[in-house]
C-alpha cells in the first residue's frame, strides 16, 4: 500500500509538471521539420538529376 502511494506521487508530481514541455515541442517539431526536408528531397531528386544532365550536355555540345 506505501509503494502505491509513493508511486502515485511521484509520478504525480512529474506528470503535473511542464518544465520538459518545451523541449519535447521543439524535439518534435524539429523531427517533422527533417522527415518533410527528407521528402521533399526524394521527391525533387530525379527531377533535378535530370535537368542537370540536360545543362550539362547542352554545355559540353556548345562551341
Amino acid at each position: 500500500m506505501f509503494a502505491r502511494r509513493l508511486i502515485n506521487r511521484l509520478l504525480g508530481r512529474s506528470l503535473c509538471r511542464e518544465e520538459g514541455a518545451v523541449t519535447v515541442d521543439w524535439v518534435v517539431l524539429t523531427a517533422a521539420v527533417v522527415g518533410l526536408a527528407g521528402a521533399v528531397f526524394s521527391i525533387l531528386q530525379d527531377p533535378v538529376n535530370g535537368a542537370a544532365t540536360s545543362i550539362a550536355n547542352k554545355i559540353e555540345t556548345s562551341p
